[in-house]
């Protein structure tokens, strides 16, 4: 499959996402915007140095999933195609979570809370944010946050087996759960009332769904 396109979906599943984004990180966002006692201009310098942190883990987290799926191709034999299946059936399990048609993908989400519980208590030495630098280290931090959509799109990186496209698969992802955290940020109510309306999330639901039935399709074509 097209590397480019690979890239477009994490970027879609980052959009279509953005509900869960909200409920996810939005306390986070919003507190960067509402409850520091500085200029205006000066939160959202907060708010880029979060957003660049958070993509950073996003990044770190897709290289070393890109690798570990190199190392699968080249030292155990498994073929890409299989990778590519793998990921496939998790983008159509996160088309069924957003939807809540099934949450299996929770699950999942589990397997991250070990981590997430000895990272978590490393927020309190920044919070409040005074400073770039630990608003940076906060958005740091909070990309390792237990979540079903990082972990669906990881699966991507996996499948790229390779550890640079693994990372910028991640920033694509990083970068599709801006629009609605920067409207949150923004105090445009209007665009996350939009996002978190069910017509929205279904839609979204159908057309990752689709493109994972798609993605599905293509790896067994590989595989056959």
């Amino acid at each position: 499959m097209n590397q480019n396109l690979d890239f477009f979906s994490a970027f879609l599943i980052g959009l279509a996402g953005a509900g869960h984004c909200i409920a996810m990180c939005g306390g986070i966002t919003t507190m960067l915007t509402s409850n520091i006692s500085t200029t205006s201009s000066l939160k959202w310098h907060f708010v880029v140095n979060y957003h660049l942190g958070r993509i950073a883990s996003y990044a770190t987290a897709g290289a070393i999933a890109g690798f570990t799926g190199s190392l699968a191709a080249q030292s155990i034999g498994m073929p890409v195609a299989w990778l590519r299946l793998v990921a496939a059936i998790f983008v159509i399990l996160l088309g069924l979570y957003i939807g809540q048609w099934s949450f299996l993908l929770t699950h999942v989400e589990n397997i991250g809370k070990h981590l997430w519980r000895k990272l978590q208590p490393l927020a309190k030495h920044v919070i409040p944010v005074k400073s770039n630098k630990q608003a940076l280290f906060l958005g740091a931090l909070w990309g390792w946050l237990p979540c079903g959509l990082i972990y669906s799109t990881l699966t991507w990186s996996i499948a790229s087996a390779n550890w640079l496209n693994g990372a910028l698969i991640m920033v694509a992802f990083g970068l599709g759960t801006l629009p609605s955290l920067l409207a949150l940020s923004s105090g445009l109510s209007f665009v996350t009332d939009f996002i978190k309306k069910q017509l929205f999330r279904k839609i979204t639901s159908l057309l990752l769904i689709s493109y994972g039935f798609y993605s599905l399709f293509i790896a067994l074509q590989l595989i056959l």
